[in-house]
């Protein structure tokens, strides 16, 4: 309380400035019609701009769940995607009930996950992003992974209980089958480890077309991939003399330096594809054996 009294009695002066000023001002604007407009103006104009600001900070705080929401509903409408189902010859085979998309006979082959990336590294020559999703909620090796706006990230290698790792295509070791989504093309992306905005596209003969913009989408053989999503862009093309192909400089659709949310992609039919592929080896190795 002392300390109180010593502050008032040490700034009285300008205290009783204060109070003198905002009661002069009171009566100007109270009585004077002219000024109390003016001052009604700037009030709206300083009440607008805090309200303003405030509603940015208030949007800021409420987007981490808005941006879940969002994606757990792309994720919701993409698996009512028509891509993700193929058409079975019901007059040769019997489907189960619970697969079929309609009465026409399509029945499910790609399932999409949300998840939210735990941490994602972009500076080494083998980049991995880890995710806050695991073998508890059916992640898997070998699924795709793929951005916010539909971009592929890379595809999972390891699993734990409640997380997953996943191989960048910023990583060295990672090749991805694509194709030029304007002539059908087909290629093999993988990562120089150079530039982390940028992807090498190879196996591109020199007869093709290929010019700046032209899209690149995934191919049609990989077990880990639905076909024809977003890989990136041509930002050059490069045309080796020596050879009869041209190299694509390719500048991912994916923003690896802002990576959040993410889509896992589970091919329902991989382990059949991998079985059969492991089968076929074995019966013909068994046939080369016994000739």
């Amino acid at each position: 309380m002392r300390n109180i009294f010593l502050f008032i009695r040490r700034y009285i002066v300008f205290l009783s400035f204060l109070v003198l000023q905002a009661l002069s001002l009171w009566f100007l604007f109270r009585y004077n019609r002219s000024h109390r407009a003016k001052g009604l103006g700037m009030a709206n104009e300083v009440t607008g701009w805090v309200s303003t600001q405030y509603n940015k900070l208030e949007d800021f705080v409420r987007m981490n769940a808005e941006n879940k929401r969002v994606q757990k509903q792309n994720d919701s409408l993409r698996n009512l995607l028509l891509s993700n189902f193929i058409k079975s010859d019901t007059s040769v085979l019997m489907t189960r009930d619970s697969l079929p998309y309609d009465t026409l006979g399509h029945y499910r082959q790609y399932y999409w996950r949300d998840a939210q990336v735990v941490y994602n590294t972009v500076n080494s020559d083998k980049n991995y992003v880890q995710i806050n999703r695991g073998s508890q909620d059916g992640i898997k090796d070998d699924m795709g992974v793929f951005s916010s706006n539909g971009g592929l990230v890379g595809k999972v290698v390891n699993t734990s209980e409640h997380f997953s790792q996943v191989m960048s295509i910023l990583h060295v070791q990672n090749n991805v089958d694509a194709v030029l989504r304007k002539t059908g093309n087909a290629g093999r992306i993988a990562w120089d480890g150079k530039d982390p905005n940028f992807l090498i596209m190879t196996r591109i003969a020199k007869s093709d077309s290929a010019v700046k913009g032209d899209t690149i989408v995934t191919g049609r053989f990989s077990q880990s991939y639905p076909p024809g999503k977003l890989i990136g862009t041509v930002a050059d093309v490069i045309n080796d003399k020596s050879t009869n192909f041209i190299t694509l400089k390719i500048k991912p659709v994916a923003n690896f330096g802002t990576l959040q949310q993410v889509s896992v992609v589970e091919n329902l039919f991989y382990n059949e594809q991998m079985q059969l592929n492991q089968d076929t080896e074995r019966k013909l190795d068994l046939k080369k054996s016994t000739k």
